[in-house]
């Protein structure tokens, strides 16, 4: 809405009018002001939520040695990180974007699937909320949206990269014209780094290109899916998800600013997405929310995210990175939810393998992986035998766990970013 007014009354020379038509001084006034919504609003959220008894029950001791601590925190903390996302970007970001339209889409239906979820275990005291049915339908449909809108809409392109050869083997990176229709995503640590779909389905013969937006649109669905569910997994410490979110927000904000600067798509050799820098808005905003966020969720928490946060937290992730064709680049910048949703899967399957024998085996002390770290011995199940029940060998506090797997995330993020020049 500002950057409509401000752009209007530029053409009579206000003074700093001007300032709007930077990405820049939006992108970063959107993280400023995101950040102070959330530090504003979450403390009279908390007190609000107090105020009527919406808290958090008691967490299972057997999982969390720290739950009785946390008797009487308030949930639904997404909340606060919702409303800090959107009004800075409704207020500063340019809304005939459909990437920005997309984005906020993801907020608002993720966000209405984890306070359904976060209402059901609070009001109705169903510990398990909302049938996991359901919320993985919710996950897929908004998958398929995103992917059929990507297909459909005309101002979704990108403009290919070019590579030439002058004299002196000096190589010349420019882009072609005219920005076109195209299902071709970025593959890390190699060297003519983008993959076309279509030629993934060039058996399909002459109904390869329609296979291969077929196959973008699958490949969609399971980027929301994965990333939702592994921050979801993700959000079992104060301070947990909030920081690794912001983190993974911070590199993938730069991934989406060279994406739409062709100066520095041309320098990165990398497709240039016109239209992607209000993309850069969106996630200054979420990088404010999560930092805002962490104020009061750091330990020890006075307010947690609930699903109404972490299902989200996860979409939004998912889908900027489809946006910006950076989906195979998740499973190293999402590593940690990546693992986290992988030592579950292992988990359960090789318990489940195991108990057909009559035996009750475990890999891990315990799934998601982070519980593994703060599980004491006490606590272990006497009927399992655990494969790693020596690994860690000694149980850390959350604080410790939570910051280590906070810079895990950094190293992780350099390394996704960096990929742009390593090949």
């Amino acid at each position: 809405m500002l950057y409509y007014i401000f752009r209007f009354l530029e053409q009579y020379d206000i003074p700093g009018a001007h300032l709007w038509s930077y990405i820049s001084f939006r992108a970063l006034l959107t993280l400023i002001l995101s950040l102070l919504i959330s530090a504003w609003f979450g403390e009279r959220f908390i007190k609000y939520l107090k105020r009527h008894h919406i808290n958090e029950t008691q967490r299972d001791a057997s999982i969390d040695p720290f739950g009785i601590e946390k008797k009487g925190v308030p949930s639904m903390g997404g909340i606060i990180i919702i409303v800090s996302i959107l009004i800075p970007v409704l207020l500063l970001g340019r809304m005939r974007n459909i990437y920005l339209i997309l984005m906020i889409v993801t907020t608002v239906w993720l966000g209405l699937l984890g306070f359904a979820d976060d209402y059901i275990k609070i009001f109705r005291k169903k510990k398990d909320g909302l049938h996991g049915i359901y919320k993985i339908i919710a996950q897929v449909g908004l998958g398929l949206f995103v992917g059929i809108v990507l297909w459909a809409s005309p101002d979704a392109k990108i403009n290919e990269n070019i590579s030439t050869v002058r004299q002196g083997q000096e190589i010349v990176v420019t882009h072609k014209s005219q920005a076109v229709k195209s299902i071709k995503t970025t593959i890390p640590f190699v060297k003519n780094h983008n993959l076309d779909y279509s030629k993934v389905m060039s058996f399909c013969g002459k109904y390869k290109n329609a296979a291969g937006w077929i196959l973008f649109v699958i490949m969609t669905i399971l980027v929301v899916t994965a990333v939702s569910n592994g921050a979801n997994l993700n959000d079992g410490m104060d301070g947990m998800c909030a920081g690794n979110a912001a983190i993974i927000g911070v590199a993938l904000g730069i991934l989406a600013y060279v994406s739409s600067h062709i100066e520095y798509a041309a320098y990165f050799d990398i497709m240039y997405i016109p239209g992607s820098q209000e993309l850069v808005v969106f996630l200054c905003a979420f990088i404010g929310a999560m930092i805002g966020f962490l104020w009061y969720n750091a330990y020890p928490a006075q307010i947690f995210m609930g699903d109404t946060g972490s299902l989200m937290v996860g979409g939004i992730i998912g889908v900027g990175a489809v946006i910006i064709h950076k989906e195979l680049l998740l499973p190293i910048l999402c590593g940690i939810f990546f693992v986290e949703s992988l030592s579950v899967i292992i988990q359960t399957q090789y318990f489940k393998l195991k108990k057909r024998n009559g035996e009750r085996v475990r890999i891990f002390r315990a799934t998601p992986i982070h519980d593994t770290f703060r599980k004491l011995d006490s606590q272990l199940d006497p009927t399992s035998r655990y494969v790693l029940k020596s690994w860690p060998h000694r149980p850390f506090h959350e604080s410790k766990i939570v910051v280590r797997f906070w810079i895990t995330s950094i190293i992780l993020a350099a390394i996704a970013i960096i990929t742009l020049k390593i090949r």
